[in-house]
């Protein structure tokens, strides 16, 4: 079986391919080869699928897996040491976190290392891996797993939340590529921890109506919904948009920094309070 299959064992989800062979000359694996290292030092838009073939494929950025880039090897530097963190770390852990930012601010081995309040408040005696990054879209995350990112994790649980960042290219992509993203994510997921409970929370929203990126985050969540993630007994869908937003739409100031996007620590204890329940299972096994 090549290895950009993504099949899905004992599971009710068909079995997916990527939707295009990535172009790396090492598509999975760590360390990386000088070929690779090569590679991804180009910038994002030079790695795209269907740039290899002179092809404009922007449909399936999202599903594709694709490095990272901030200029310079300032990325998978980054991506480094969380592959560094996750070696330290093998074997059984209860929950593992995957995503951008938003994860990340659960507390990283990036930052101070240090779980915030509101994820120790709820589950104060889950050993807990987080593997968040800044920044990332669907394609970088998928790129991580396949190259070292979770390699010798043996987690109970799994929460996935990814997508914002696609929301900044869904004038080119499309809503409904970012949503086979977040599909493409789990599938990688459930293909390398099947006995793992996943929870897949939606994005959250961000800004305001009839803000583009607010808007098309509401429609990806509504395209989400249509792939019927959670026909997969092991996967559970979180969606916390009425949670974050007022009755006329607007976001609930309290659960957001300034900036409109990211979760204040009232953010996150909502956040929590919501995953509980979802992950009570799996961390009671």
């Amino acid at each position: 079986m090549k290895r950009f299959l993504l099949l899905l064992v004992a599971a009710p989800l068909l079995a997916i391919e990527y939707a295009h062979k990535p172009a790396d000359p090492q598509p999975t694996g760590w360390p990386l080869t000088p070929e690779e290292k090569a590679f991804i030092a180009k910038p994002e838009f030079e790695r795209r699928p269907g740039r290899e073939v002179n092809k404009h494929l922007p449909h399936l950025w999202p599903a594709v897996p694709t490095a990272g880039s901030w200029g310079g090897t300032s990325w998978v530097d980054t991506h480094a040491k969380l592959v560094t963190y996750v070696q330290a770390n093998p074997g059984p852990c209860d929950v593992l976190l995957v995503g951008d930012s938003i994860t990340q601010q659960w507390g990283s081995p990036l930052d101070k290392g240090v779980l915030n309040a509101a994820w120790l408040k709820a589950f104060p005696d889950a050993k807990t891996i987080n593997i968040g990054i800044g920044g990332d879209k669907a394609q970088n995350v998928l790129w991580r797993l396949d190259h070292g990112g979770v390699d010798g994790l043996k987690p109970r649980a799994v929460v996935l939340m990814i997508g914002n960042n696609n929301m900044f290219f869904s004038p080119e992509t499309g809503v409904a590529a970012a949503a086979q993203g977040v599909k493409a994510c789990l599938a990688n997921l459930r293909e390398k921890f099947l006995e793992a409970d996943v929870v897949v929370a939606k994005i959250l929203p961000c800004h305001a109506p009839k803000v583009r990126f607010y808007e098309d985050i509401l429609l990806t969540n509504a395209e989400i919904d249509k792939l019927k993630l959670d026909v997969d007994p092991k996967v559970k869908v979180l969606d916390l948009t009425k949670d974050f937003l007022n009755a006329d739409g607007t976001i609930k100031q309290a659960l957001f920094t300034p900036d409109n996007i990211h979760l204040s620590l009232a953010g996150y204890e909502v956040y929590a309070q919501k995953l509980a329940p979802l992950l009570k299972p799996a961390l009671a096994r």
